[in-house]
């Protein structure tokens, strides 16, 4: 089975920047032959993936797109921009966007169908805002599932990102908890999709590190990792992968 792990530097790695952390990065996992690694990078250092990585086994995408082709939408970057960049993947749903631009599971759904349209992979972040019984849990997240219910669930991934487990000072959620709650979603994705549910691919993110991430992947349940800030230091991010 293909293991998924990836991360997204968020707003850090300037284009010269990327460029150092790629050409340190892609040495230290060319040996891996059944893990997916990808990078989402700024928009600005997109390009610098396209001119390190290709040739390469790392994939490489963007952090949030414009459910428009194309028109009046100053500061936006559209899905043929993306792919023309030759991304793989588009985040799309993070809890940040969600929190500090207002956006709606209707705009998301909108996103993914747009990174769909033009061949790419929708990553959609769900998850809860604060500490919730699981039965909670799963009625907030499956609002969130909407957003797929009209999506291809071959180019569709979900990242489960509890927020209160996200940033400095946080701690993962336990190896039993993403087991349940990834349970939760892929019921909600059978109910959707039917026989097709099997096919997407659900990883974690939320503080993980080298010392969860074996627990982690452990669960069947978890098909991969969406690691922050401690991929920001690719000999890290690196042995997370090897895990």
């Amino acid at each position: 089975m293909t293991v998924f792990v990836g991360t997204s530097s968020k707003m850090n790695l300037t284009s010269t920047e990327a460029g150092r952390y790629l050409d340190a990065l892609r040495p230290l996992v060319a040996d891996l032959e059944d893990r997916n690694v990808f990078v989402l990078l700024p928009f600005t250092s997109i390009w610098v993936a396209r001119e390190r990585l290709t040739g390469s086994s790392i994939r490489w995408g963007a952090q949030d797109v414009h459910p428009e082709d194309a028109g009046a939408h100053t500061g936006d970057v559209s899905a043929p921009m993306l792919a023309d960049l030759g991304c793989t993947y588009v985040e799309v749903g993070h809890h940040e966007r969600r929190r500090d631009h207002g956006e709606t599971d209707a705009l998301i759904a909108a996103k993914v169908a747009a990174v769909q349209r033009w061949g790419m992979t929708a990553i959609l972040c769900v998850g809860e805002q604060e500490r919730l019984p699981l039965e909670r849990v799963v009625e907030v997240i499956g609002g969130q599932l909407a957003a797929t219910a009209a999506a291809d669930p071959a180019r569709l991934i979900v990242a489960y990102e509890p927020s209160w487990a996200i940033g400095v000072g946080f701690s993962p959620a336990s190896p039993d908890w993403v087991a349940g709650v990834h349970a939760a979603i892929r019921l909600a994705l059978t109910t959707a999709h039917g026989a097709a549910a099997p096919g997407v691919t659900i990883i974690y993110g939320g503080s993980v590190d080298l010392a969860s991430a074996p627990a982690l992947l452990a669960q069947a349940a978890v098909d991969g990792l969406f690691v922050g800030r401690q991929a920001l230091d690719p000999v890290v991010f690196a042995a997370i992968a090897h895990v």
